[in-house]
């Protein structure tokens, strides 16, 4: 099936791996969904389109992350080495979770909410098994 129709997040994961963040868009309300869904709330057709979105938003909730889940373990985190996620809300309207970089998460008081980010694409694996996670980087 081809990615312009199937609203899944395989699809999702598929653009991320070409370095896209694509969301989709309701034809009938212009409003952003992120992950993408088949159908609108209220609505019984789908009448969706995926969208690029921008990348850039701003850090609205974060959690300093010790005990991380198996993909995680894999790329090196864990109780020695935490992580940061976040809440990212995009200049599109819609909001996703997602590691935060570029912040201090041995001093969590100095992260600000509402601080600019910019989306960043980390890569892992090679050939058929590269997989892309999204993250975003506070910006300086």
């Amino acid at each position: 099936m081809s990615t312009s129709t199937e609203f899944t997040s395989d699809a999702f994961a598929r653009h991320l791996n070409n370095h896209k963040l694509m969301g989709v868009r309701s034809r009938a309300s212009g409003t952003v969904y992120l992950p993408p869904r088949p159908l609108a709330p209220g609505q019984t057709a789908c009448d969706m389109e995926w969208t690029e979105l921008s990348g850039r938003g701003t850090l609205e909730a974060f959690s300093i992350i010790h005990i991380a889940p198996t993909a995680m373990v894999r790329e090196g985190y864990g109780r020695d080495n935490p992580y940061c996620a976040g809440i990212v809300r995009l200049e599109e309207g819609t909001a996703i979770s997602a590691q935060i970089l570029g912040v201090n998460i041995k001093a969590p008081n100095s992260i600000v909410l509402g601080t600019p980010v910019t989306i960043e694409y980390l890569d892992s694996g090679d050939g058929e098994d590269r997989k892309t996670r999204l993250a975003f980087r506070v910006l300086t």
